[in-house]
């Protein structure tokens, strides 16, 4: 994907890497991440939210064939490493890049965007909170959990519920501004029309491509 805005790659990679050195030299619980802007929705955009944050299904992803499911483990083999940094411990970084690539797949999102997207946010930290007052692994505001949840903010640390509030709101914006990925994550982060932030995710975004020896294209579906 290309970076607008006119930055560097090179430039995005650095503001990428000193927003992150800044996050681990403040205080543990304090991400340096912008904030979603409330906005008024008509019912039917209300309603159509909140089904798909309410759905229960599970984060057991499904597939056509064999081959899509090794496709998947291979990605979930490869991006573990990549995440081993971040987070130490194998169980965590498994359930994380699991739920994280089921909830993209069944928002209709990249998911190496929704890494990147997490990564510019909160650094992977899932107790992150930004000075706005969002929460969790994609800083999402809690006015969201009013307007199309059980209005109960503290959820949005559970990493589940986080993923799926951020997916959602993120396809939401995308469709908004139909399909202008620039502007949806201005528009995410609160900063629309504004090059810094998505010019980071984008560049971040690249930290998490994965290119499957044997496919190239999406190996599977979410159910």
């Amino acid at each position: 994907m290309s970076v607008e805005g006119g930055l560097s790659r090179r430039q995005c990679l650095g503001g990428a890497v000193t927003a992150s050195a800044l996050a681990m030299l403040s205080l543990p619980q304090t991400a340096l991440a912008g904030a979603q802007i409330e906005e008024p929705l008509i019912d039917s955009v209300r309603t159509a939210l909140s089904s798909a944050i309410h759905n229960k299904a599970p984060p057991v992803p499904q597939f056509a064939n064999t081959e899509a499911r090794l496709a998947y483990l291979r990605w979930l083999g490869e991006m573990s490493e990549r995440l081993r940094k971040k987070v130490a411990d194998a169980p965590s970084r498994i359930e994380f890049l699991q739920t994280a690539w089921y909830e993209a797949k069944r928002s209709g999102l990249d998911v190496s965007l929704v890494l990147g997207l997490v990564q510019v946010e909160s650094n992977f930290r899932k107790f992150a909170v930004s000075s706005a007052g969002a929460r969790g692994y994609m800083q999402v505001m809690p006015f969201w959990t009013r307007v199309i949840g059980d209005a109960d903010p503290a959820k949005l640390f559970h990493m589940q519920t986080n993923l799926r509030f951020g997916c959602v709101i993120l396809r939401h914006y995308l469709d908004r501004e139909n399909g202008d990925l620039y502007m949806t994550l201005g528009r995410y982060n609160g900063s629309r029309g504004k090059s810094p932030y998505p010019n980071a995710v984008f560049a971040n975004q690249r930290l998490w491509v994965f290119n499957d020896r044997e496919r190239e294209k999406d190996p599977a579906s979410a159910g």
